[in-house]
């Protein structure tokens, strides 16, 4: 019996060996997996930072991209104020041009009647001085 329970014994014994070689081997898998792990949580934490940075970056270029757009509407504004002056002076002195053409007409007839009539009186004198000297 003595030699049943020592075969028993060296049984379990390798049994309990080759369990501990596969423990072994698996903790040295774990250990490996834990390693990569750890490097692939540094690397994620350095994305993540930056990340943040870029974050942090594009918030401010919004934010000086939102001033600059509320800086171009106010200037936008200004702008179409004065146009709309430089339009309704425009159309005010498009209105006086043409006063100013209709007068220019007028003048320009009356003249051509005034030197008819300087003609005619001429004419007239010429011929009177004619009959008078005649």
């Amino acid at each position: 019996m003595m030699e049943q329970d020592l075969e028993r014994a060296e049984e379990k014994a390798e049994l309990s060996e080759s369990k501990i070689v596969e423990l072994e081997e698996e903790l040295r898998v774990v250990g490996n997996n834990l390693k990569s792990l750890e490097v692939s949580e540094e690397k994620a934490n350095q994305r993540e930072e930056e990340y943040k940075n870029q974050i942090k970056t594009l918030t401010t270029r919004l934010k000086e991209a939102t001033q600059r757009e509320e800086t171009f509407e106010g200037q936008v504004k200004i702008l179409d104020s004065q146009l709309k002056e430089a339009e309704a002076r425009a159309e005010f002195a498009e209105r006086s041009v043409q006063k100013l053409q209709k007068e220019v007409d007028r003048l320009e007839d009356e003249l051509v009647h005034e030197k008819e009539k300087y003609k005619y009186i001429c004419d007239d004198l010429d011929l009177t001085f004619t009959e008078l000297v005649g």
